[in-house]
């Protein structure tokens, strides 16, 4: 793993580092606010918001005198897809992704109109999306040809709440 790996699960062992990091999830605040609403001296904070800084995982903005914290959730993200599995697989020149991908996985594909669609990958359902090199594949997996030896995330799309919306209707 990573020196940023291991930072980032060294803030994360501590059950008030969470609590600040679920504090701020919804409004970004200062540490004297943050320091009120969970009971804890200013001092002590500090020091968990440096072990947040030092891993990444909270950013810092500053207004003039006032220092505005919040989670950087990219790195939040980073750090959970460090335990996906590497498979190896060996395919021929002018391959597509979709001949790679029943190489390693059991997939079910479903037709929705004109297309095809991978719904699950080993037994789990979902959506899903591809990065070749870093970058988001811009074709069906069927289209995708594969030239020349690459990295591939095969990432499902997770349910996960980016915004929460608590939307009231006037009359």
């Amino acid at each position: 793993m990573s020196s940023m790996g291991c930072r980032i699960f060294h803030a994360l062992g501590s059950e008030t580092r969470i609590k600040i990091l679920e504090l701020l999830s919804s409004n970004e605040m200062h540490i004297s606010e943050i320091a009120r609403e969970l009971d804890i001296s200013v001092p002590v904070i500090s020091k968990h918001v440096k072990v947040l800084e030092e891993s990444e995982l909270l950013e810092r903005h500053v207004f003039g005198k006032s220092h505005v914290l919040k989670p950087n959730r990219k790195n939040i993200h980073l750090a959970v897809d460090s335990f996906a599995p590497t498979r190896h697989v060996e395919v021929e020149k002018g391959a597509s992704l979709m001949e790679a991908l029943r190489n390693v996985a059991d997939i079910d594909v479903r037709k929705k109109g004109d297309r095809e669609m991978i719904v699950s990958t080993d037994g789990e359902e979902g959506l899903f999306v591809y990065e070749i090199d870093g970058q988001f594949g811009d074709k069906n997996v069927n289209d995708c040809v594969l030239e020349d030896d690459t990295i591939v995330d095969w990432k499902k799309l997770e349910p996960i709440t980016r915004i929460r919306l608590d939307i009231h209707v006037r009359e």
